[in-house]
């Protein structure tokens, strides 16, 4: 098929086009973000990014949080326990971004390197079967079978495979939907391995060591900042390497030896 044939209509039906809506999250009344994102899962998605931003410790510091929907768009309205609404005030972020963006309304430089923690050593991992991830996770992508517009996030215990995953039209999204469902589901990200379809940025890695998960791995190459963050917190990172095999660039304690 042709371009010609495809924006005259004479090709095959188009896809489904995917859903992508302001959505604002408050806390205590005011704006802390406003992101673009697919309209599901905004539970997920909500305490997710509060999560992996380092805004909630626990999940105990979310109050209330309830999603309405307003002519214009999604609100994720939140009210948070004292120790987080004083964390909010402190980072003086507020996050208005584009889905492909990263570290989305910094005010300083000094606040890219987030207080991070080192992660234990965790479980261990069979090689092969976070080699396989990334195409495994493709059975957890219905959205993406649709719309060929999305990106996902999954979560894989040992020997169980990929347990868990979020879709989203932005790779951050997915990844705090997943955060969100891991926390409401009881799940413990330290007992397994974040799998993502994206390129490993610094913001994706930051997500996964701020709650805890001791993996992640990624079809795509990491960046250089992103690597240094992943070798000062001991994370276990599987990315692209030379070509197109996947390759342990940082945390190989934790894989099992073959």
């Amino acid at each position: 098929m042709s371009l010609h044939q495809s924006l005259t209509g004479e090709g095959p039906a188009l896809p489904p086009q995917i859903g992508e809506a302001p959505v604002a999250l408050t806390c205590d009344g005011s704006t802390l973000a406003v992101m673009m994102a697919t309209p599901d899962d905004l539970e997920d998605f909500a305490l997710g990014f509060m999560l992996t931003e380092g805004i909630l410790h626990h999940r105990s510091e979310l109050r209330e949080l309830e999603i309405l929907h307003h002519p214009n768009g999604y609100e994720a309205r939140m009210w948070l326990a004292p120790e987080a609404s004083h964390r909010v005030m402190t980072r003086q972020r507020a996050t208005i971004g584009p889905v492909g963006c990263g570290l989305c309304g910094i005010d300083s430089l000094a606040k890219v390197a987030r207080d991070l923690p080192t992660l234990p050593d965790g479980p261990c991992f069979d090689p092969d079967e976070l080699a396989a991830a990334p195409e495994r996770l493709r059975a957890h992508q219905p959205l993406h079978d649709r719309t060929r517009a999305c990106h996902a996030a999954g979560f894989l215990l040992p020997g169980r495979g990929i347990v868990l995953a979020r879709e989203d039209v932005g790779r951050h999204n997915a990844l705090d939907k997943l955060a969100g469902a891991l926390c409401r589901g009881d799940l413990n990200p330290a007992e397994g391995a974040v799998i993502i379809s994206s390129r490993v940025s610094t913001e994706m890695v930051q997500k996964t060591i701020a709650i805890g998960a001791t993996a992640l791995v990624a079809p795509s190459a990491a960046t250089d900042y992103a690597l240094r963050i992943a070798l000062d917190a001991g994370l276990t990172l599987v990315a692209r390497g030379t070509g197109r095999a996947l390759c342990c660039l940082s945390g190989a304690r934790r894989l099992l030896a073959r």
